[in-house]
Parts: C-alpha cells; structure tokens; sequence
C-alpha cells in the first residue's frame, strides 16, 4: 500500500479502546516514517500455543491488529512453538506445564485458523520463533540472559509475590520474556499488541531490542474483556467465555446473558460500531427510560454479525425468542437414534452418552442444578430411569435441546 491514511487518523483508529500506548510520541514518529517512506510497519502479536480455542477475549487484540492492517501494515502473527514449550508464567501462581514442539505448533495452526475470522489475509505473515530462536546455542542464551538482571526481573509482580511467598520459580521461567523479546529483535517489530497481563513481557522486548542495536518498538496494550459473568476474566475453563467458532444462537444467548455493566465495553471492544453510535449508546445505558436488555440484544446481534452474517444475527434473536418468550422448541433440534425401544436408562447416563453432557459429574450438575427436562417435565433425581417409550425432547440449562427415538 502506497498512500496511507495522515497520521491524525491513524491515531484516532488505534486509541481506541486501548489501555496504554508506551511511549505514544514514538509510535507517532512511526508512522509518520511511514507515511513518509511508503513502507508499512511491522506489527507483532504473540500466539500463545497452549489455547488453541478463541473466543472474544482473545478477539480484542485480534481486532486492534485487524486495524492496523487496514491502515495499511503488516501484521505477523508470532506463534510460540519453542516458547510454549517454556510456558508464560505471566499471572502464574506456579510453574506452567510445558508443551511439546508437535502441541504448540498444531495448537498454532489451528490459532492461526481462527483468527482467519477476524484478520484480513493481506498484508499478514505468520512465523514460529522455533525459526530462531531453536538456532541459538548456549553461548548466544548465555549472552542474552546477561542483557537483563534477576532483581529486573523481580519487579514483575508475578515474580515477585511467588518471591516474597516462597514458592518456586523456576529459572526457565526467567528466559520466557528474554524469548519473546528475542522474537521482536528477530522481525524487528514496530508495534507489539498484547493484553494488559503482557505489559511486562512487552517491555522487555523494548529494552533487547536496544541491547541488539534496534530501534525499540511502541507497546500496545489493551484491556482484559471479563467473561459473561462479569467478574473473571473470560475464560474456557471457567464456561463464561464467548468462542467465536460458536453457532449463532450459542453466540447470541450468552451475549444476552452478560451484565449490564458490561455492555458498553462489549460494544467497544468485541463490535465494529462507530465511534458517534459508541456516543448514542452510552447516553441510552444512562437513560433510566430505555432497559438496557434492549440495547444488549442489538449487541448480540451485532457479535453475530461479525462472524456469521447480519441475517444470522436476526435469526438467532428470533429463535431466541420462540424458545424463552413464547416458551417454543427450536425448529432445527438435532435428532438423535438411541436405545431399544421399552428400555429404561439411567438420566445420567443419557446425558453423558448423547453428549448433552461431558461427564457424568456435569449431567449430575446439570440436574441439581434443576436445569435438566424432558418433555417440559423437570427431572430432579439424578437416580432416574429414563423409559425409552417414544420420541423424547431433552432440554439442558437454556439452549441445548436433542430429540432423541427409540431405535
């Protein structure tokens, strides 16, 4: 790309929702070399191997490095194949388990895939830091763990309250931010993006940058989306998360299941709305005539939107309220063939076995819980037998539905 947007506009789109530019006068030198020069900088976001499901969590650095591409850069998407196999220790109360070079790098393309939803295939280049940094020898680590001091490295707060408890660090955990900072000097990044939680390992990568004789790169960092409960950070592990391979009516129910309080940053972070209709939508979350479920749903639509189609958004809000306004089934349940006719089976065991269910521990959950029915009827026991005497619809919490037959 020839002809990039003036300066003043580029920062309008890269402020947006960002938490720290460090320092923001660099990267306004930067591009305007770029502006200058016609060459597009080189914007550098890490992968992390060990999670290989995104989900709009991980969508809000995505769709800060989508914007630079758009402003004409090149994003290179980093994975961390060799330094997966360190693990991040960033928000760690202990030694992260390691993964293997065949893990982080199908994890990587799988990632890499993923995020194909969100980047634009032009201008991106996606690399593993196996390239160089599995090339170094001991002496070349040696040299480079000299670059950085161990009380340097204690004043990351991770490290430094497991310093202060007494619990092990390991000292491969020391090399983690060496290595991510030897993956700037190798593509002699511009701009590194990454969550708040990264700040530290960012900043590193300035600072052996300059030891290699580079020109530092501008730190990036943007906020940390809490999950659909609005209190932890989203997460697979803790069911609060929004993944962005979702169906869309799995995408709009959970959208409309987060808390009020969340829904002005979801705009902000997870949509493309503007900047004047970001404006709109504050003043009506502050107008006490309009109800924010309102608002929320024109969210959910919007998420759909973006990674399914406008028209996917509408159906899901019209068969989310088929199935919880006006209490109906929805049209595409899945159909499934199981058990003898007149048999009886175990409500456990039939969740678990259909997969409505992961476990037996989930589906004996799931029924305390009193979100288990069949045929509209609550099941409360989890010591039920089941009597396969005929077609069975099956409702687990709000959204998941199987019709199963007798074979």
């Amino acid at each position: 790309m020839s002809n990039f947007p003036t300066l003043n506009e580029q920062m309008d789109v890269i402020r947006r929702g960002v938490s720290e530019i460090i320092p923001e006068d660099e990267l306004a030198k930067k591009i305007e070399k770029s502006i200058k020069t016609k060459k597009p900088l080189h914007i550098k976001l890490g992968c992390d191997p060990s999670r290989p499901d995104l989900h709009l969590g991980h969508s809000v650095v995505l769709r800060k490095l989508r914007q630079f591409q758009d402003l004409g850069h090149t994003a290179i998407l980093i994975v961390g194949d060799f330094t997966g196999m360190i693990g991040d220790p960033s928000g760690r109360s202990k030694t992260r388990p390691s993964l293997s070079l065949e893990e982080t790098r199908k994890n990587g393309q799988s990632y890499f895939e993923q995020a194909g939803k969100i980047l634009s295939n032009n201008n991106i280049t996606m690399v593993y830091n196996s390239d160089w940094l599995g090339k170094m020898n001991f002496s070349e680590v040696i040299s480079l763990a000299g670059k950085y001091t161990v009380s340097q490295m204690l004043e990351r707060e991770d490290f430094h309250q497991r310093f202060n408890n007494e619990e092990p660090i390991s000292l491969h955990e020391f090399l983690y931010p060496l290595a991510q900072a030897m993956d700037s000097v190798s593509i002699e990044s511009d701009v590194e993006l990454g969550g708040t939680d990264q700040k530290f390992n960012l900043l590193v990568g300035r600072t052996i940058q300059r030891e290699y004789g580079k020109e530092p790169q501008v730190i990036l960092t943007m906020p940390i989306l809490p999950g659909t409960d609005g209190v932890e950070k989203m997460s697979k592990s803790l069911d609060n998360y929004i993944g962005i391979n979702e169906s869309p009516k799995e995408m709009y129910g959970k959208t409309l299941s987060i808390p009020d309080k969340l829904i002005y940053d979801y705009f902000l972070l997870a949509t493309n709305i503007s900047a004047k209709e970001l404006q709109s939508i504050q003043a009506d979350l502050a107008n006490s005539s309009i109800n924010p479920r309102d608002i929320k749903r024109r969210l959910a639509r919007e998420i759909v939107a973006l990674y399914h189609s406008p028209e996917a958004g509408i159906a899901a809000e019209e068969e989310f309220d088929r199935i919880f306004i006006k209490k109906d089934i929805p049209e595409d349940i899945e159909e499934l063939q199981y058990g003898a006719a007149g048999s009886s089976v175990n409500i456990l065991q039939l969740l678990s076995e259909t997969k409505l269910c992961s476990s037996k521990t989930e589906a004996r959950r799931m029924v305390e819980q009193g979100a288990v029915s069949i045929n509209n009827a609550k099941i409360d026991d989890f010591k039920s037998e089941i009597i396969l005497d005929g077609e069975k619809i099956i409702k687990v919490g709000k959204r998941k539905f199987l019709k199963i037959l007798p074979c």
